[in-house]
């Protein structure tokens, strides 16, 4: 694994920290209920179940320099990217991801040959959701040339074949459709599932766990 594996924040941090952000409001829970799932022992990155807590909605908390986060102007459709079959999501509406790493070892990799890479190592790539809610707590984790794609989420076609957009969460340069006023913001876009990136990693677990109040 890289050097940005999660450093920790105590679970009862992260869970004031949604709270701040009003995350439990929209995932329609109680702030009490959040405090009470987070009092659970164990490690990880506390996150809201993708249904409850849509990358559409999520997305715009991100904050970096000021700026606040956006998805891509022909992603429309983000909230329509689901878990892939080899994941299995708690039907908790909060749960804990453990073991979190930003993948910089594999940047240069494609999301076709990251995918079958990560899951013979055991390890489950995170869900757009996910990696939002990591950068939430931990805003760092975004720097220039080292970002991150979530590929544990992606949109199924009629024919039941995926579509071969990838999510990912990188820094605005505020080129094109972004718009100079977004440069530096934090971005949920896309990358072809056969395209390589230099400047992105693939973020990954090695789990996901409920979490009961």
């Amino acid at each position: 694994m890289s050097e940005t594996t999660q450093t920790f924040i105590p679970l009862s941090t992260q869970a004031e920290r949604l709270i701040e952000l009003g995350v439990h409001e929209i995932a329609g829970l109680s702030a009490a209920e959040v405090r009470a799932a987070a009092k659970g022992e164990g490690d990880g990155l506390l996150a809201v179940r993708p249904d409850l807590a849509p990358a559409s909605v999520l997305a715009p908390l991100l904050r970096r320099q000021d700026k606040a986060g956006f998805v891509v102007t022909d992603m429309t459709d983000v909230d329509l990217f689901a878990p892939l079959d080899v994941i299995d999501l708690p039907d908790t509406p909060l749960y804990l991801v453990s073991e979190v790493d930003r993948g910089d070892d594999m940047a240069n990799w494609s999301p076709d040959e990251a995918l079958p890479a990560l899951t013979a190592g055991s390890r489950t790539p995170l869900l757009l959701t996910e990696g939002i809610h990591w950068v939430l707590q931990r805003p760092d984790v975004l720097e220039r040339n080292h970002c991150f794609m979530a590929i544990g989420s992606r949109l199924r076609k009629p024919n039941g074949t995926l579509d071969a957009r990838t999510p990912a969460l990188w820094i605005s340069n505020g080129t094109g459709r972004d718009g100079r006023e977004r440069r530096d913001a934090p971005k949920a876009g896309w990358c072809w599932a056969g395209n390589r990136h230099t400047w992105l990693g693939f973020a990954s677990g090695t789990g996901r766990r409920g979490l009961n109040p």
